[in-house]
């Protein structure tokens, strides 16, 4: 499996640009078509890595084949097991780059290891038995043709096959040779469901050999890994890592429905992607989790086992597969033939709810977004017996457990579905059934308008139902959007349906940059007229997350809204998507679903009141009612007599309050001292949330709300949980510059470091400070960056000045950079670091290409533990934008240096250099592997002072690059 150069993406879109007017068809003709039903109607498939280097290594063919059929291989056996997994289709990657380019079946055209046995025949028919498809891989990658040391592309025979010179070595050479072998697995295997493409080939593109498929087998699928390709059925996302939690798989997809989407990745959760002779555990947690995520946001699960030579799975994941085969089933309605919730298709909101909770939602398909079953599957479960989650407008009729059948009790209140006295849990996804009379509330006929739009995506989009076309704000920050409710109406909340484009979170993906282009700084005005605004309603951040977001907006009466975006998520380092933003639709919704079951745990509207405390209707709170007139002290008090827990501790106390402007509020637990909670001011009329630890008694305690400001917050609800572990730290994003291994010449050096911090989750760190550490003998100038609180998307930021020791040249040393703060009450930290290396004496310039002061264009970081810094920059070249340029590169004196280039390579690839602008110089390198680094030489002509170095190539991939440096 691998990523292609970058080029390719640019070719291929020129390429089937071309296509699109010859065929006269849109460019996204194969997001839906007939021929995807099975696959849309299906949770998972099993991928199969396996040929002739899977362990032990056969270096001949023959005796390979022999060894398959001695060991007791049988077709029967795959299919048994992929139906264990609840998996409708097999991928069997067997013409793999990296496995000897070996072909199941007997081949007619010569070139590489085929079989006398056909292994492909036996397998389509077998699945065919047993309603399961298979899929054929097929690579376009020649480069690892001897990676063993044997030649495993007889470029030879079939050049006489072919009756010309044909080297299968090369890209275009093996693109023909691989082009002649997908028209030779059509004629042969009419049954086959599709072809698994690991990237284009040049040649297919130039010959038309997607367009030939879709003539010649209409019925066939086409999916393309890691890139979306409009021909192509479907995009196949690999190997994602790095979510929180780890086992959200789409959070790090790119994709928007309805495009059709795998999540393709390992289930060993070490060792190669097929059998390399370990035996490697199975994560159940993990992979369970996986599995269930990706329906939950639409997408298939592809998932890699790892077959031996005789085509048994090793025991782990054979014990996989069989628990597979048990839990699923009881649970199969709500994996299978559904859609995922909280997205175009309607439903509840997905990710992060109460008290630790994490889950999905998926919906029956072919129910409107206003009707039909859902199902919430909790993933992670809560620390209490309860789940909460948005309802985004859904009237709940029913609630029961999937897998027992039990009857479920809950609330449903303030945009609120909260699922009562859940006793049992499964140990990987509690599933229950959700049943709806309707989405209720929303308006129809909204009118929208932008500040800016790009052409063809204009604010229309917004409101016209459709989560297939949508506004892009053309790269413009901030942004506003303005709905027209076409008259003076009740506004209760906003939900806004961000296209799904990108990741949740900042990541890179085979070294290409990626972050959320998701909102995050925001501002709500509201207009009777359209001209008259006020200040915002509702300011705040939204959260980076996936599925529609819900911005509440309290007791509210206007016609005009207008959705001022200040920034979003995405940072500098990801140019695809910093400052870009796109929304598929905008909802207002005039009013919530309120249940008449029983209320939820907690309500302040339920407890005893004294003094001026009162009750005062609040739709947003939960209960539709809230507690006001809290202020002048302890005589106008709210008291809850009966928060009971099981056992002493201390526990997670959370306040839901409402305040117009910041005030503060006491918390007395059990007539102890009271302890003084800050509370931010925005929305009376919406509740925002603050947690504290508190320390309960076994049973009944009694908590009393008071506050000693002139004006009190209200307050709506209170929840109690154990607090989280003592590791937990909310997560955060902290970036320090400057970023990569620095070199530092002879004598004493100065250096600016700055940082900064973003809190991502909503749980509040208070008292924050952020500063350097200075190693022994260094000095720092510069106090710490401070914050009394930090609440969600908030930043802080600092800058210092490093002086290493008097008399003495820099030693190494790995400088911190740490955030500290407390998390309901409890020290946390945060801890990035700046590393300072001596540079060679015999070098007058030396930087890393990850260096943060360097430009990359399109290019992107990836990890490289033998290289100098620990990472290089990966898919350089192929576009105009894939380069790295650095920039003040300082030299003494005026004159002509040697530039030493350390780089990695596969093959033959070459860099362009330009200095300070000037005409460019080939530098043309090879080599074996890319985690072997290697150096090259060039001279430069450089003047003195500051000079900059470019690298790059404009048409063709360039080799990744470590550093560079001058002598």
């Amino acid at each position: 499996m691998r990523l292609r150069p970058h080029r390719r993406t640019l070719l291929a879109a020129l390429v089937l640009a071309v296509v699109a007017g010859l065929c006269a068809a849109p460019a996204g003709a194969e997001v839906r078509h007939p021929r995807q039903q099975w696959l849309r109607d299906s949770t998972a498939g099993l991928f199969l890595h396996w040929g002739m280097f899977t362990a032990p290594r056969h270096l001949d063919c023959a005796a390979w084949e022999s060894d398959v059929t001695g060991g007791g291989w049988s077709p029967d056996y795959w299919v048994d097991e992929a139906r264990k997994l609840g998996a409708s289709y097999i991928v069997l990657a067997t013409f793999h780059s990296r496995l000897g380019y070996a072909r199941p079946w007997p081949s007619q055209i010569p070139g590489s290891c085929s079989t006398r046995r056909d292994f492909l025949g036996e397998l389509v028919d077998a699945g065919k038995a047993k309603g399961v498809r298979v899929i054929l891989y097929m690579t376009d990658d020649p480069q690892w043709h001897n990676e063993q040391g044997v030649e495993t592309l007889d470029s030879a025979a079939y050049s006489a096959y072919k009756g010309r010179q044909v080297d299968l070595t090369t890209r275009a050479g093996f693109g023909m040779y691989s082009y002649d072998l997908f028209f030779e697995v059509m004629a042969r295997y009419q049954d086959l469901a599709g072809f698994w493409i690991d990237n284009d080939n040049e040649y297919w593109e130039q010959n038309r050999l997607y367009e030939q498929i879709r003539e010649q087998r209409p019925s066939w699928l086409l999916s393309n890994n890691n890139e979306d390709t409009p021909i192509m059925d479907t995009v196949s996302n690999e190997q994602k890592t790095g979510m929180t939690p780890a086992y959200d798989y789409p959070q790090a997809a790119w994709t928007p429905m309805p495009r059709l989407v795998e999540a393709d990745y390992k289930l060993p959760t070490t060792g190669d992607w097929w059998y390399d002779g370990g035996s490697h555990p199975v994560d159940f947690r993990l992979s369970t989790g996986r599995y269930v995520t990706n329906a939950g946001s639409s997408m298939k699960s592809l998932m890699a086992e790892t077959p031996m030579v005789n085509g048994r799975f090793p025991p782990q994941q054979e014990e996989f597969n069989a628990f597979m085969s048990t839990w699923v089933p009881p649970i199969e309605a709500s994996l299978r033939g559904v859609e995922g919730g909280g997205y175009m298709y309607g439903g509840l909101q997905p990710g992060f709810w109460n008290d630790g909770a994490h889950g999905v939602v998926t919906v029956e398909r072919g129910a409107a977004p206003s009707t039909g079953v859902q199902y919430v599957h909790v993933v992670t479960r809560p620390s209490t017996d309860q789940v909460r989650l948005r309802d985004d407008g859904h009237r709940v009729t029913r609630v029961s457990d999937l897998r027992t059948g039990e009857r479920m009790r809950f609330s449903q209140s303030g945009g609120y579905l909260t699922i009562l006295g859940i006793t049992r849990w499964d140990d990987y996804d509690t599933v229950f059934k959700v049943e709806t009379a309707g989405r209720q509330g929303f308006y129809d006929g909204l009118k929208a308008t932008a500040t800016a739009s790009r052409d063809g995506h204009p604010a229309a989009a917004l409101v016209d139902g459709s989560h297939e076309v949508y506004w892009d704000s053309g790269a413009t920050l901030p942004v506003s959007v303005t709905l027209d409710l076409g008259r003076v109406r009740k506004a209760a909340y906003l939900a806004v349906s961000q296209r799904e484009w990108s990741p949740t979170y900042a990541r890179e993906t085979f070294g290409r940059p990626e972050d959320s282009a998701r909102i995050k700084d925001y501002r709500v005005y509201a207009s009777d007229d359209g001209r008259h605004w006020g200040g915002p309603v509702r300011a705040g951040a939204m959260r980076s997350a996936r599925g529609t977001q819900i911005v509440d907006l309290g007791e509210l009466r206007a016609r005009y809204l207008k959705l001022e975006v200040l920034n979003t998520w995405a940072g500098p380092q990801a140019p695809r998507f910093f400052r870009e933003l796109r929304i598929d639709e905008i909802r207002v919704a005039g009013g919530r679903p309120l249940s008449f079951g029983e209320p939820a745990p907690l309500e302040a509207e339920h407890r005893h009141r004294s003094g001026a405390a009162r009750l005062d209707p609040c739709q947003a709170c939960s209960g539709h009612a809230q507690v006001t007139g809290l202020g002048g002290g302890a005589r106008n008090a709210i008291a809850y007599r009966d928060v009971t827990v099981a056992a002493a501790g201390d526990y997670r106390l959370q306040i839901d309050h409402t305040a117009a402007a910041p005030t503060s509020l006491k918390v007395a637990v059990n007539g102890a001292a009271p302890v003084e909670v800050r509370v931010p001011g925005d929305n009376p009329d919406v509740p925002l949330s603050t947690a504290l630890p508190v320390p309960l008694k076994a049973g009944a305690n009694t908590i009393t709300l008071f506050s000693d400001a002139a004006k009190g917050p209200g307050v709506d609800r209170l929840a109690v949980a154990p607090l989280p572990p003592a590791s937990y730290v909310p997560k955060t994003t902290m970036t320090v510059e400057p970023g990569g291994l620095q070199w530092a010449g002879p004598g004493r050096q100065t250096m600016k470091v700055s940082a900064r911090l973003r809190l991502d989750a909503d749980d509040a760190l208070d008292r924050v400070r952020l500063a350097p550490v200075a190693p022994a003998g260094w000095t720092v100038e510069g106090a710490p960056a401070a914050a009394a609180s930090m609440r969600l998307g908030q930043t802080l930021e600092g800058t210092w000045t490093l002086t290493s020791p008097a008399g003495q040249d820099v030693t190494p040393a790995d400088i911190p950079v740490t955030a500290a703060f407390e998390v309901l009450s409890r020290a946390g930290t945060v801890t990035r670091q700046v590393r300072v290396r001596p540079r060679p004496a015999d070098r007058v310039f030396m930087r890393e290409a990850e260096d943060s002061r360097n430009g990359l264009g399109s290019a992107g970081i990836t990890s490289c533990s033998p290289c100098s810094g620990g990472q290089k920059v990966r898919n350089l070249g192929g576009a105009p934008d894939a380069f790295v340029l650095f920039e003040d590169v300082v030299v003494p004196e005026a004159r002509q240096y040697t530039l030493f280039i350390d780089f990695t390579v596969n093959g033959q690839r070459s860099y362009f250099v330009s200095v300070n602008g000037g005409a460019p110089v080939e530098v043309k390198v090879s080599g074996a592997g890319n985690n072997t680094p290697y150096t090259t030489t060039v001279p430069v002509t450089l003047r003195a002072g500051a000079n900059t170095v470019k690298l790059y190539n404009d048409t063709e991939a360039a080799p990744d690059l470590d550093r560079i440096s001058l002598g």
